[in-house]
């Protein structure tokens, strides 16, 4: 019969073998087709060389040929990039030994693949960051060993949980309004915020997050970098603060300059009007109320200048346990009797070096900052002990530095403060009591005096449970050479020397003037050191001392003195200004051998002063080693 014919056989065969090279393409090709549009993930590749291959081992390379330019003119079409090297190998022969060499290049190019995969998740896994995978629902279905570090999970412990546990209470709207945001592709970056650890703690945290979408742009997921920026967000907070402090200061320092003319003008006037009046002259009680005005307000700039670290400290070597015993007794009578007073101190405590009165008024500071935590009484707590603060600790608070300290620590029993409280107890004004109660200077005050001193300040409270307040000074290894200065006597505060008084506020000078003058001196006065200098070329008189500003226009008092010190090698300076001064002040410490008084003075302060600096046993100072080399005397 036809059919049975060897042509009909040769051409049954024929239909045979294409119509399974197009069959193998048919199906696979609708396959990767349903596998794109629901998204599958798959190796598309695998199918094409799966349909190469069987139609190839039936049919040959007739076939083989077929479904390979096929499958290239699909791929272009679907711009679905499953062109692989080995589609190029079906113009080979498909014989038994191409088809092996299919299989070994596959093998490979799947391996290479795995490797990559395996570098990128090692990448993934060894970041110190958190990397998280989640659905569009918030479900966590990836949780890197970053992630188990800042938040404190294990990867079973948050795998298929809503990532919602990791958002405090507080912040759980943020969780819809993300997701509603990534539905649409859009990218979040560097969005900080608050999360939640394992154990309940709090942290700062700066997410990126991603939606993960396929080839079409369809988001599949989500994926979430977080990063904990406690750390940097504290040191951020330190710097703000520094500088806030420090506009503060440089304001406070300013005016604390200026008011302290005013101040040694109305407090002098005041005394030597007191000087010549009766107790029982009406005008006596009037003046005396001027005076102690102007002596509150010497003590309100004296604060605004610690604040500020811009007074002049005089330091000596001291044990902090005897100055806290030297001040117990005033301390007990200033906190009252409701509250007990208990001192621990560390009979192995190093010395420091600090001026004795500031360290006094820290401790005072301290303490009635703690009796008015205490309204209905209780317990206060002083105690010293020698500590080391390391270079983990000093990493966390950048202005200290790591070695030896004496602690200072102040402790109260009263109603302690909160967090936001405590960010701000040592800013300048801030206060948490009643109108007209205090002026917010009492810690910022400490807070200036220790910073200047080289020290360091920290403060514990929680409400309801007290506050220690703990001050830390450097340990020193140097031994005091100080010298008890004898009291004069009224008598001897005379005297018949040449002084040449520099002052550029006239009624600063005049009043000092007047102070000198009736003590006996003969009073050469300048209101700048131009005028100083001509007062030098007209008279030629021998000077004994030069009292003279620090701050003056075109000339300092520390110039002044150098271009004088030629002519006059004998001649003594006494320094006065409201405020330190690099001339001779070098981070508020005095250079070795300088007198200085500070504004605002009391006559009788200044006659002393005056007194003691011409009667001084000191050498006079080397006036040729502190002339700047390029500056010759004028």
């Amino acid at each position: 019969m036809i059919w049975r014919t060897p042509q009909i056989k040769k051409a049954k065969s024929a239909i045979l073998r294409y119509g399974i090279g197009l069959a193998s393409f048919a199906f696979t090709l609708v396959l990767a087709l349903v596998f794109l549009r629901f998204s599958i993930k798959l190796d598309l590749s695998l199918l094409v060389v799966l349909a190469l291959l069987g139609s190839a081992w039936y049919g040959g390379r007739g076939p083989g040929l077929m479904v390979a330019v096929l499958f290239e003119l699909a791929t272009v079409s679907l711009r679905n990039p499953i062109q692989a090297p080995w589609i190029s190998l079906v113009f080979m022969e498909f014989n038994r030994t191409a088809l092996m060499a299919i299989l070994v290049l596959l093998v490979s190019s799947r391996k290479n693949a795995l490797e990559q995969l395996a570098k990128l998740a090692a990448i993934v896994e060894t970041s110190d960051d958190a990397i998280i995978g989640a659905t569009l629902d918030g479900v966590i279905t990836s949780w890197n060993a970053g992630a188990q570090n800042t938040y404190g999970y294990s990867a079973g412990e948050v795998l298929s949980h809503s990532a919602s546990m990791l958002v405090p209470a507080g912040r759980q709207e943020e969780v819809p309004e993300i997701l509603a945001r990534l539905r649409t592709g859009e990218h979040i970056r560097h969005f900080e915020t608050v999360r939640l650890r394992k154990d309940g703690t709090e942290f700062n945290a700066s997410l990126t997050i991603s939606p993960i979408s396929d080839r079409s742009g369809n988001v599949l997921g989500i994926s979430i970098i977080a990063r904990d920026v406690t750390e940097r967000r504290d040191l951020e907070e330190q710097l703000r603060q520094s500088q806030k402090m420090e506009a503060i200061g440089r304001l406070a320092g300013g005016v604390a300059h200026d008011f302290n003319n005013l101040l040694t003008a109305i407090i002098g006037y005041s005394q030597l009007a007191l000087q010549g009046l009766h107790r029982e002259d009406p005008l006596h009680g009037h003046i005396k109320e001027i005076e102690n005005a102007g002596t509150r307000a010497a003590a309100l700039t004296k604060q605004l200048l610690a604040l500020s670290r811009r007074q002049v400290l005089q330091p000596a070597i001291l044990e902090l346990n005897l100055v806290v015993g030297g001040i117990e007794g005033m301390l007990r009578r200033l906190i009252g009797e409701d509250i007990h007073l208990t001192a621990s101190l560390d009979p192995e405590l190093g010395r420091v070096k600090a001026d004795p009165g500031q360290i006094e008024q820290v401790i005072m500071n301290l303490a009635v900052n703690a009796r008015d935590a205490m309204p209905n009484g209780g317990h206060l707590i002083i105690e010293t002990a020698g500590v080391v603060l390391d270079e983990h600790y000093a990493a966390e608070h950048p202005e200290v530095r790591p070695g030896p300290y004496a602690l200072l620590a102040v402790s109260d029993s009263g109603t302690g403060m909160d967090k936001e409280t405590q960010a701000r107890i040592f800013e300048p004004f801030f206060t948490t009591k009643e109108l007209g109660k205090g002026t917010g200077l009492g810690l910022s005050t400490v807070f200036g005096i220790v910073k200047q001193s080289g020290g360091h300040v920290s403060v514990y409270s929680e409400p309801g449970h007290g506050t220690t307040l703990k001050v830390y000074l450097p340990v020193t290894d140097e031994l005091s050479d100080a010298v008890e200065i004898p009291p004069c006597s009224v008598e001897s505060l005379r005297g018949s020397e040449t002084v040449l008084l520099v002052e550029d506020e006239d009624i600063v000078r005049r009043m000092a003037s007047q102070v000198l003058k009736m003590n006996g001196y003969v009073v050469l006065e300048a209101s700048n050191g131009g005028e100083a200098l001509q007062h030098h070329a007209r008279y030629g008189v021998s000077i004994h001392l030069m009292i003279t500003d620090m701050v003056m226009p075109h000339i300092s008092g520390r110039e002044l003195a150098e271009r004088l010190s030629p002519w006059h090698p004998t001649m003594r300076v006494l320094y006065m200004s409201g405020y330190t001064d690099t001339a001779i002040v070098h981070h508020g410490v005095l250079d070795p051998g300088t007198a200085f008084i500070q504004k605002p003075f009391t006559p009788d302060g200044l006659a002393r002063k005056v007194r003691h600096v011409l009667d001084a046993n000191e050498p006079i100072a080397d006036w040729d080693a502190l002339i700047q080399p390029g500056i010759p005397p004028a």
